[in-house]
């Protein structure tokens, strides 16, 4: 009985070291052996098998990619201090997992000190406007110090990226403004310029009502003066002179706008002076008035041809004083002595 409990005793112990001595190692995984403290060799993904007690698992290497995620604070060229994100994502080389395991205590804050140094280096050269337009020059500035630094201890650096700016909140709230102030400075804009081109229209518009409506007014009067030309010929052929015809028309106007004032119940156009003697008197001033106009204009026409008489006299007299007679040629040219 005893022998038995020795034997299952001696069987399962025999079955945990066997089983120690079998591992795994998962995908994009490494794992590094040791043998007492030194090391053996280095796993990749699947099913293995070590020296039970002897070979021990030192550690495992992730091999995928990793990101690394460091808040910078720093000052700018023109004194404002920022705040930038860098991402950095990394990876170990599979050729080179003996030194990612052993050379570097911890991958994380040695990449995160040659951020920060890299960033304090580039930033405080550029303004802040410079630091939103220029985010891709910094990511390559670390990109390439941690290329060169990180190499030697296994790691490839695959990307880094500057994901955020957040500058100090006065300034955010200044910018802020500024960029309100330029806003409502281009909307102010905006609005004259719509402004102008209504004042614009309106003066078209209103330029070519003022136009459409000259000539309908001189259509208007041009029609009137025809009317009346005809009205002047209809009563000149009945016997009536021309200033009488004119006469007795402004006096019919005269009449007719008198009626048409009549039918107006709300018109406020008083006509003075306005009694019964207004249409003779009208008539009779016209008719003195024309024959006064006749008279002064038969006598400037005489005034005028009289002055045009004296100045064509004038003229003939001025261009005899300057006229010279020629001499006459002697008889015998030829012979002035008159010898034969």
């Amino acid at each position: 009985m005893i022998a038995t409990i020795f034997t299952l005793i001696i069987i399962v112990f025999a079955l945990i070291i066997l089983f120690s001595g079998v591992f795994t190692v998962k995908q994009q995984t490494a794992a590094v052996l040791e043998r007492f403290g030194k090391f053996q060799r280095i796993s990749n993904s699947g099913l293995h098998f070590k020296m039970p007690i002897i070979d021990q698992i030192s550690g495992r290497i992730n091999l995928k990619v990793q990101q690394l995620d460091v808040l910078v604070e720093t000052k700018t060229k023109d004194d404002v201090f920022v705040k930038l994100k860098i991402s950095v994502q990394f990876q170990v080389i599979a050729s080179r997992i003996y030194d990612a395991f052993y050379k570097l205590e911890n991958s994380n804050d040695q990449i995160t000190s040659y951020v920060f140094d890299v960033v304090r280096a580039e930033v405080p050269k550029m303004k802040l406007d410079d630091v939103f337009e220029r985010k891709d020059d910094i990511a390559i500035a670390v990109k390439r110090e941690l290329n060169e630094a990180m190499e030697e201890y296994g790691y490839d650096i695959i990307k880094t990226l500057v994901t955020d700016i957040d500058p100090d909140m006065q300034v955010k709230a200044a910018m802020n403004r500024i960029n309100a102030s330029e806003r409502e400075k281009v909307a102010a804009e905006y609005e004259a310029e719509a402004e102008r081109i209504k004042i614009v229209a309106k003066a078209r518009a209103e330029a070519e009502s003022k136009r459409l409506q000259g000539q309908g007014i001189a259509d208007q009067r041009r029609e009137i003066a025809r009317g009346l030309e005809e009205s002047v010929d209809v009563l000149n052929n009945v016997g009536i002179n021309s200033q009488e015809a004119s006469a007795l028309i402004v006096v019919t106007q005269h009449y007719d706008t008198l009626q048409s004032l009549g039918e107006e119940t709300q018109s406020n156009l008083i006509l003075l002076p306005n009694s019964p003697q207004t249409g003779s008197d009208m008539l009779n001033n016209m008719i003195a008035s024309f024959s006064a106009s006749n008279q002064i204009g038969e006598a400037m026409k005489k005034e005028n041809a009289l002055r045009e008489e004296k100045r064509k006299k004038k003229e003939e007299k001025g261009q005899r004083k300057f006229i010279k007679p020629t001499p006459e040629a002697p008889e015998n040219q030829d012979n002035p002595t008159g010898e034969n």
